[in-house]
């Protein structure tokens, strides 16, 4: 088993020594390279523009944009050190970075899911069986705020938004319901947890519907989120746990799943929601690695294997609108990945080394203004996303910018996917990007450009602190209010929303939520609570309250609790009072 780093040096360092040593074989000739750069040099003196010369970099000007600056052209110079087989290699090889499987999209296409939750259980469950019907591939399950945010529906911070922006869940009773109809031993499920804390109560619910149904959990196949990132930093709430209490639950979360749900991702590294709520798509995945590699120490701590932790990580990412960047930052995130595992961990299994993604297109990139032309936005994120190599793909819905996606729009981003996947043509080849003078370096530059901010994080302390003291969440409000002064001062051009703004207005039907939804489910909750059984309830919750302040594993508690008919309030509230709560660090 692999000894904890313990000589403090940073992970470019380790990178940079682990790889020194390596025959280097440039992949063109010095001579013929030599010729090129004079041919070069008298092509821009001759034929460009004074300005083009004085003005060769420019930097993009796109929502989320990385602020990388690109030349006017990329030649064979521009990668003149590149090695085929270090830097690139095959599909399938190391170093992954075209492809994690040798035949890619010809093998097994990209999972087709999209985003569903509104209203009362049973409204979901009637939108997932839709979707399942016209083709989906897997189901995204969105929850609603009071869920999210660990309220039952009864609490009065709920008031006006159960069933909002996701599906209510109360107690285990709901899954049944939410799950009605569907063969979950069949189909593979991303539950949407998003926090540490909802997926140690949810998750366990959802092993208690499997165990009612007689469906074994080495059967069951999906993902949680369970991300502190979003918990963290990216939530907004009236109560927050301390970050190192969440990272701890975190990782008895990863933990418990492991050992006993095997085919389940026990974790799917947000790096889409940060993003989405401002940063920069190498920010994005610096915060991701740094996170995986603190799991990787902590279950190292706890005397796991690397490689059994590895080959069930996951990630999620946002692609915005900069095509090019979009493309080769899943090129350079998953072979930085893999030198990681490999140079820094030892890993042995090649599947741990893979970066194993899911990706949804932007939703911050969607407008209110001619909302038809997020359609066209959407498209080249997903195209971005396919030609990156991603696993598994969600395509936002263009009424996404005002609404929940009615059934007529969901279907549509659907279709966008099979379109992509079976009459484009896109699927035959695996990488068709790879080996283009341009696609090559922007790979290269990203990776360096996310590297230097793992080197940052890890110079606060690692992942964990660098949430404590405020570092990610300065550096993420800086961003933020940068962004949105580009976007005012027009620097960034959004269609019909900033120029060439539309005179038509914002003439939409929008989605009707299910209007006896909170109610529903409010009395349903009542009647729950009246037939439970009180001294199962008290018993299972003081149980967790003493096993969260002994430090042990705490999931198989919250799974007794979900099996004694506890909501997701009560064990929220449990939560607070063995952990304490904590305040996120003022900037103002």
């Amino acid at each position: 088993m692999l000894e904890l780093n313990t000589d403090n040096r940073k992970t470019a360092e380790i990178l940079e020594k682990s790889m020194a040593g390596q025959s280097h074989t440039p992949l063109f000739n010095p001579e013929a390279l030599e010729k090129l750069s004079s041919e070069f040099s008298a092509w821009q003196e001759n034929k460009l523009r004074k300005e083009d010369r004085e003005n060769w970099h420019m930097t993009p000007s796109t929502v989320l944009g990385s602020e990388l600056s690109r030349e006017l052209l990329y030649t064979p110079l521009s990668i003149r050190d590149i090695d085929y087989n270090e830097d690139l290699g095959f599909s399938g090889h190391e170093p992954f970075t075209r492809g994690i499987h040798p035949n890619m999209y010809r093998g097994r296409t990209f999972t087709q899911r999209q985003l569903v939750g509104f209203g009362a259980p049973e409204d979901t469950n009637a939108r997932m069986r839709f979707l399942l019907e016209h083709g989906a591939t897997g189901l995204n399950i969105l929850f609603d705020m009071p869920t999210i945010q660990m309220y039952d529906s009864d609490n009065p911070m709920s008031r006006g938004q159960v069933g909002s922006c996701g599906a209510c869940i109360d107690y285990v009773d709901d899954w049944e319901l939410l799950f009605k109809d569907i063969d979950i031993g069949k189909e593979t499920s991303s539950i949407v947890t998003h926090y540490p804390s909802n997926t140690a109560i949810l998750f366990p619910m959802y092993l208690v519907l499997a165990e009612r149904r007689g469906v074994p959990w080495d059967q069951l196949r999906g993902s949680v989120q369970n991300d502190v990132t979003l918990e963290e930093l990216v939530r907004n709430a009236a109560e927050y746990i301390p970050p190192q209490d969440c990272f701890r639950i975190e990782c008895d979360n990863i933990e418990f799943i492991r050992q006993n749900v095997p085919r389940w991702n026990f974790i799917t590294l947000n790096g889409y929601n940060l993003r989405e709520f401002g940063t920069s798509g190498v920010t994005e995945m610096a915060v991701a690695l740094s996170h995986a590699m603190e799991i990787l120490d902590e279950m190292i701590r706890r005397g796991h294997d690397v490689d059994w932790v590895g080959e069930r990580l996951a990630f999620f990412w946002s692609p915005a609108m900069d095509f090019f960047e979009e493309v080769c930052r899943l090129r350079a995130v998953r072979r930085l990945w893999y030198r990681i595992m490999k140079y820094k961990y030892n890993s042995k299994n090649p599947r741990s080394m893979w970066m194993r993604c899911h990706v949804q297109t932007s939703g911050i990139s969607l407008v209110r203004e001619e909302p038809l032309n997020n359609i066209i936005r959407s498209s080249y994120e997903a195209l971005a996303a396919v030609l990156g190599g991603a696993q598994s793909l969600h395509v936002d819905s263009y009424d996404e910018a005002y609404a929940i996606p009615s059934e007529e729009a969901s279907l549509l981003s659907l279709r966008n996917q099979q379109i992509l996947e079976h009459e484009t043509g896109i699927t035959a080849v695996v990488d068709p990007l790879g080996g283009s003078f341009y696609v090559e370096f922007l790979t290269n530059e990203i990776e360096r450009e996310i590297l230097k901010e793992i080197t940052a994080i890890e110079e606060q302390g690692g992942y964990v602190n660098a949430v404590s003291n405020g570092f990610l969440l300065r550096k993420i409000y800086k961003y933020f209010y940068n962004e949105h002064k580009k976007i005012e001062s027009g620097e960034i051009k959004i269609v019909a929303h900033n120029w060439q703004k539309s005179a038509r207005g914002e003439d939409f039907e929008a989605f009707r939520y299910p209007e006896d939804a909170e109610q529903k489910q409010i009395n349903r909750l009542k009647e729950h609570k009246a037939h439970r059984d009180p001294q199962k309830v008290e018993s299972a919750l003081n149980a967790l309250k003493d096993a969260c302040q002994k430090g042990v594993n705490i999931v198989p508690y919250t799974l007794d609790c979900s099996r004694a008919g506890c909501t997701v309030g009560e064990q929220w509230k449990v939560f607070k009072e063995a952990f304490g709560l904590w305040i996120k660090p003022s900037f103002f």
